[in-house]
């Protein structure tokens, strides 16, 4: 029997996790940290590059554990490898034990990436509410940016004193998220029939329907290639500008500031993408936002206002984000939805592999303002295929 007041507190239920999921203070220090620990600019790219080849490898995994058994178990382990990597973080001293940190933090990234959206999404849909979906994901999405502003600004001022303080915070936070973890309602989703089978057939099958999802509604494949790689674009940015600013001069609070503003025209954006989409539509969403992003890039590495223009890319980016998760939850199943938004993930990952090193590579050889024009050309190659794409495909439907 589905308690449809359970599933309706989900909806709050997931402001407040996804509010406290992002007090990690952290966040925006990391790479300052560990530089501060004798990292080079390659090998906290290689870091990184571990974070995204576990996430590569683990993220369909860890979305069948989400389709097969449950979104709640997903995301209570989720938190509870999330709570383990910060403290190794903390503890650790060599480039080896920082690399299995990123493997923890990887996993615990994994377990919620398509679990979490699909708990809620799925619960909309017993409620026969998922046309406000982007609505309330543009809500989630300023949960999400007010506990960043929180964590950047109070993880930037405690960074000022003894980043050991920020790190145990952090701890404080993440055990919070996982008794929060335990009050979800899990949606009921209709299911095969799996009784003495094999893992391993449950698997392969759970991963080759989902893949047939994929491969006939090439729609689905095209929004998430198109998402993940402005996506990696953006994190790409977020992280190198920390040592960026750091190296013109600016201490930990003054970048957590300016990265809590562009948390705040994130969440505004996002707030306002159910009303702007209904102005421009999906093809102006896809179109336009591409090359406000990717303009941002080159003015973020070509003048001294890289700072500015990173809020202003930050509130594209989240309007991207809101609006395409709601297109895609649209044209997907429930039984498949955490394993396909985990492909979207792995695609991000695959991106980030080879980004993050070789922006990090650049920037030890040369600096980080050449690996940012790096990044702005292939940006300015990726918004101008997209829009030629979509011109294309708009022709073609027209034809028909």
């Amino acid at each position: 029997m589905i308690d449809n007041t359970k599933l309706q507190g989900n909806i709050i239920n997931n402001y407040v996790f996804i509010f406290l999921s992002n007090l990690n203070l952290t966040h925006g220090l990391w790479m300052i940290y560990l530089a501060n620990k004798g990292m080079s600019l390659v090998q906290l790219g290689i870091l990184e590059g571990v974070f995204h080849i576990t996430s590569f490898l683990m993220e369909v995994p860890t979305g069948l554990v989400a389709d097969i058994y449950s979104r709640k178990t997903s995301r209570i382990f989720g938190r509870i490898l999330a709570l383990v990597s910060i403290m190794i973080l903390l503890l650790a001293d060599s480039f080896s034990l920082f690399a299995l940190s990123f493997v923890f933090t990887a996993l615990s990234y994994n377990l919620e990436s398509g679990a979490g959206e699909a708990l809620i999404y799925d619960s909309l849909k017993i409620l026969e509410r998922e046309d406000q979906y982007m609505k309330i994901s543009g809500k989630i999405e300023v949960s999400y940016q007010l506990g960043s502003v929180i964590a950047l600004l109070l993880g930037g001022y405690l960074a000022t004193i003894n980043y050991k303080y920020a790190f145990i915070l952090t701890m404080v936070f993440i055990s919070l998220t996982i008794v929060q973890s335990f009050k979800f309602e899990e949606p009921y989703v209709e299911k095969d029939n799996k009784a003495d089978r094999s893992v391993r057939s449950i698997l392969y099958e759970q991963i080759s329907q989902s893949l047939k999802v994929v491969k006939d509604n090439k729609k689905v494949g095209f929004i998430i290639i198109f998402t993940q790689v402005i996506l990696a674009f953006g994190t790409s940015l977020f992280f190198y500008l920390q040592n960026f600013l750091k190296s013109n001069g600016h201490n930990e609070f003054f970048i957590g500031t300016i990265f809590a503003i562009a948390a705040i025209a994130d969440a505004i954006a996002c707030s306002q993408t159910f009303k702007l989409e209904k102005i421009i539509k999906e093809k102006g969403i896809l179109m336009i936002m591409p090359f406000i992003t990717v303009i941002c890039m080159w003015l973020i590495a070509l003048t001294d206002y890289s700072y500015v223009f990173y809020i202003i890319m930050m509130g594209a980016e989240g309007i991207i984000f809101v609006a395409t998760s709601d297109y895609i939850n649209k044209l997907i199943p429930s039984k498949n939805r955490a394993t396909i938004l985990s492909f979207a993930s792995m695609v991000f990952s695959f991106f980030m592999i080879f980004i993050f090193p070789l922006i990090g590579k650049i920037g030890d050889v040369f600096s980080l303002q050449i690996a940012f024009l790096f990044l702005s050309i292939l940006g300015t190659f990726f918004a101008i295929g997209n829009f030629l794409l979509l011109v294309f495909v708009e022709k073609r439907r027209n034809r028909v």
